[in-house]
């Protein structure tokens, strides 16, 4: 299996777990190890219990474990919360100024934290203390971590008192704890990787795609979204605007695609719920507009800082009568960027909208990547009329009836063009109609993109034997889950294949289809209450699945959690 090592920092808000998972999770980054951390905290300012989990590797891992085997335990809640987590031989250090009733003894490291931080600069850099024991149990050394430091905190007294609470914490271990952590770690020089959210990286891909246009109100898990685009506007010539609510953000989205932007929205799902009308006017408009929904558990607010994949059926369906839109969801960190990069040129090249499915896991967990072939990124603006193609262009019809779907576009003000549309059902220059004729073509005609958009959107992967005793069926964020599941039951004697969808509509028929076809055992993985996608499956091959595995508890999918559950089912 190679190494995976597991750490978690926890604490309770305002004792900086996630900026300190973070500066761990970089440290081990730029040393040349994958790294994937997902975070975990409650809807409130200060108190609640959060952790940070890293997990550090010698090859790719896209996914956190159960197990732990270092836990930084910033309050004593965190040691009662996740003690049985520990695995055989792992550590806990926590604070012995702090902790009350816990004794230092075999995997229980008591440290005093405070006091030591308080010698070094402040009792608020406690967690930078834990910091520097745990490089001392693994015998890695301060030179990363300490520039990781000074680049969060600065090279003034900031950052000096963080450096010094660091090395009390390692001197503390080196003096007390040194044959107490089995695993040692080198860092490798020269062989850093970059480390990015899945938020990130898809404001990476969108900024790659030619995207200048933003607009959003802000929610979790899409707000950050938004701040890193407007901290790249007056640097890349971005247009990035906050609204007063979600009608008004897809609405100004809408207009500056109408207006020839790249154009981007995000929100959650019950902010997408004000967005369904201006969705309506998207794809009547034939306005290229990308829409990224960045899934949390419903309805109302429901869990406003946990994650799932609840909003599948809801996004497919959106609006009423029927309108043609096309529906993404990036499978890890990576594929964040090269989803919404595609999203841009199939919204332009079909004009309609088109919506990304994140969800809080995938958006706020961290993975290593070994950055992106900018040559791969192709703009494809589809059916954009050039200037002197309509130089002397006055009979321009902007919904011409084409045999594809897609009527040649020009935008307002170029040449001589004529651009006119209506929120109402119009005719092919785009003025309101109530004609049986004009309402039939038309309609055919938004519709008939579909057909070919889905010859284009890239298939489901494959991942394991091509005969298998179980077959595992999933989408988006569980990705990297259900990949290392499958190699977990091959250990364990059961062979296992996956097919996983990231493009969902127009849907993948003939693949899937196939697939279940030579299946012997399906299984989809889901996280939802009511299997979304086994749902779509039946709905479009007419195929149903043997079983599914479902999580709804706001928690992300685990490899060993979703290995346990397929023995259960096939053993």
């Amino acid at each position: 299996m190679g190494l995976s090592l597991n750490i978690m920092v926890g604490g309770e808000a305002g004792q900086g777990v996630q900026s300190m998972g973070f500066i761990l999770a970089k440290t081990f980054a730029r040393s040349g190890y994958h790294v994937f951390a997902d975070q975990d905290y409650e809807s409130r300012i200060r108190g609640g219990h959060n952790f940070f989990r890293i997990r550090i590797a010698d090859k790719p891992v896209g996914a956190v474990t159960e197990e732990i085997d270092i836990l930084l335990a910033l309050n004593q809640e965190t040691i009662q919360l996740h003690r049985r987590e520990l695995s055989r031989g792992s550590v806990a250090i926590f604070d012995s100024d702090a902790a009350k009733g816990i004794r230092s003894g075999p995997g229980l490291l008591a440290v005093p934290l405070t006091d030591l931080a308080d010698k070094s600069g402040g009792k608020v850099m406690a967690n930078v203390v834990a910091l520097g024991v745990t490089m001392s149990l693994l015998d890695y050394g301060l030179d990363v971590l300490n520039e990781a430091l000074l680049e969060r905190f600065g090279s003034g007294n900031k950052g000096q008192g963080n450096l010094k609470a660091a090395a009390a914490g390692y001197q503390y271990a080196r003096e007390n704890f040194k044959k107490d952590f089995k695993i040692k770690l080198k860092p490798k020089k020269g062989q850093g990787r970059p480390l990015m959210n899945g938020n990130e990286a898809l404001c990476l891909g969108a900024i790659a795609a030619g995207c200048t246009f933003v607009s959003a109100y802000p929610m979790t898990p899409a707000t950050p979204i938004m701040e890193y685009m407007a901290a790249k506007a007056d640097e890349l010539g971005l247009v990035v605007i906050q609204t007063e609510d979600e009608i008004a953000a897809i609405n100004v989205a809408i207009g500056a695609g109408f207006a020839g932007a790249r154009a981007m929205t995000a929100t959650s799902g019950s902010g997408f719920c004000l967005m369904v009308e201006g969705l309506g006017l998207a794809a009547l408009t034939e306005t290229p507009v990308v829409i990224v929904d960045g899934q949390r558990p419903g309805p109302a607010v429901g869990l406003p800082t946990r994650t799932e994949q609840g909003d599948l059926q809801f996004v497919l369906h959106a609006h009423h009568g029927d309108n043609p839109r096309a529906v993404l969801a990036p499978a890890s960190v990576e594929d964040a960027f090269w989803v919404t990069a595609r999203a841009f040129n199939y919204a332009e090249r079909y004009q309609l909208p088109v919506i990304i499915l994140t969800d809080h896991y995938l958006a706020t967990a961290y993975a290593t990547v070994d950055g992106f072939d900018l040559s791969n990124v192709v703009i494809d603006r589809g059916d954009l009329l050039t200037d002197a193609a309509v130089a002397n262009l006055k009979d321009y019809k902007r919904h011409e009836v084409t045999p594809s779907g897609v009527s040649p576009r020009a935008l307002p003000m170029q040449g001589e063009a004529l651009v006119v549309t209506d929120a109402d059902e119009h005719d092919e220059a785009g003025h309101l109609t109530e004609s049986a004729n004009d309402r039939s073509q038309q309609l055919s005609k938004r519709l008939r993109k579909l057909e070919s958009l889905q010859k284009e959107i890239k298939p489901p992967r494959f991942y394991g034997p091509p005969q298998a005793a179980v077959s595992l069926i999933g989408w988006g964020s569980s990705y990297g889950a259900l990949k290392e599941a499958v190699d977990i039951l091959k250990e364990e004697g059961i062979s296992a294949n996956l097919l996983h969808l990231n493009e969902l509509w127009p849907f993948p028929t003939e693949p899937v289809d196939r697939f279940m076809a030579g299946a012997k055992h399906s299984l989809v993985v889901e996280s939802n209450a009511t299997g979304q996608l086994a749902r779509l499956i039946r709905m479009e091959t007419g195929r149903k699945a043997d079983g599914n595995i479902l999580r709804f508890d706001g928690r992300p999918q685990t490899p060993a959690s979703i290995a346990g559950q397929v023995k259960k089912e096939v053993v």
